[in-house]
């Protein structure tokens, strides 16, 4: 199961992790979001010690969705020494998450 991230949490699992992280924003009533929630689950057993994979939830942390500039969700993004990296919107098949992943995760 993805970790869920929060404002409050978030420098510490996030921006101080030494591994690639992606943080999929998301909420409850959005229906894309809902749709690539198995495949984040997917990734996160797949990739698990390898890569720190989670979800955060923008109507419940409004600070780090507004720090990133998320207008559209779900959005992807893929965090590196703090940095984002790269990023993903929108509904994407599993092949495209791994592709990022496995540019970004040595």
């Amino acid at each position: 199961m993805a970790k869920a991230f929060t404002d409050s949490n978030f420098e510490t699992e996030v921006l101080k992790s030494d591994k690639l992280t992606i943080v999929d924003f998301w909420a409850e009533w959005c229906g894309p979001c809902r749709a690539i929630g198995p495949v984040i689950d997917e990734l996160s057993k797949e990739y698990d010690g390898k890569v720190n994979i989670g979800k955060l939830n923008v109507d419940e942390n409004p600070q780090v969705s507004m720090n990133y500039g998320i207008t559209s969700i779900p959005a992807i993004l893929f965090i590196k020494n703090g940095q984002v990296v790269d990023k993903l919107v929108g509904a994407q098949p599993k092949g495209n998450f791994v592709k990022k992943i496995e540019a970004h995760a040595n």
